[in-house]
């Protein structure tokens, strides 16, 4: 899930770093610090925007560096369990398929791709239902339902985060098209 937030932090300012332009100085101070980096509060920070200070800046003793007390806008993605999502595949592998939403990618389980048993077709990086014919590929577009969340904070590309398919309405979106235009010609006859 996707928020717009505002919030306090402080920037360090090296000497070497003070020079004319301090207001785009502490941008992108503010920037390098903040985007791409998950917060105290595990919400990914994906934009960091309208940086401000916020009073004066205080010299520590013996460090030399300014730090000064800034509010900016944050655009924050943070998953959430049993959220829907919609994602890409990204990968395909012997144990399932990654699905990437947001800044972050999920797994998505062999047993979790669809309720029929699954081949998997590592030539052309699928995985394809044996009764229903049905694949996924790199590239689909799916529907899926976050299951587990373990978030890294050090790496957030390390961070591991189950997914599912398996349940009405969830699923690569040919797939729920299709199912779509059979219910609704099972009902004009």
């Amino acid at each position: 899930m996707y928020m717009l937030t505002e919030v306090r932090r402080t920037v360090p300012i090296r000497p070497a770093d003070l020079k004319d332009d301090i207001d785009n100085i502490i941008e992108n101070l503010t920037q390098d610090a903040y985007e791409g980096r998950f917060g105290e509060d595990k919400m990914f920070t994906v934009l960091v925007k309208n940086v401000r200070t916020d009073g004066p800046g205080r010299i520590v003793h013996g460090d030399g560096s300014v730090y000064q007390p800034v509010v900016f806008d944050q655009v924050v993605f943070k998953p959430r369990e049993n959220e829907i999502i919609i994602g890409v595949v990204v990968e395909v592998l012997k144990f399932g398929a990654f699905v990437r939403f947001g800044p972050l990618d999920g797994l998505l389980h062999i047993s979790q791709v669809m309720d029929d048993r699954v081949d998997i077709d590592e030539a052309n990086q699928r995985l394809v239902g044996k009764d229903s014919g049905r694949h996924l590929a790199v590239g689909d577009i799916v529907k899926a339902r976050v299951v587990s969340i373990d978030l890294n904070e050090k790496n957030p590309q390390d961070s591991k985060i189950g997914l599912t398919m398996r349940q009405p309405g969830l699923g690569k979106l040919q797939w729920l098209e299709e199912d779509a235009r059979k219910r609704n010609e099972a009902g004009d006859e």
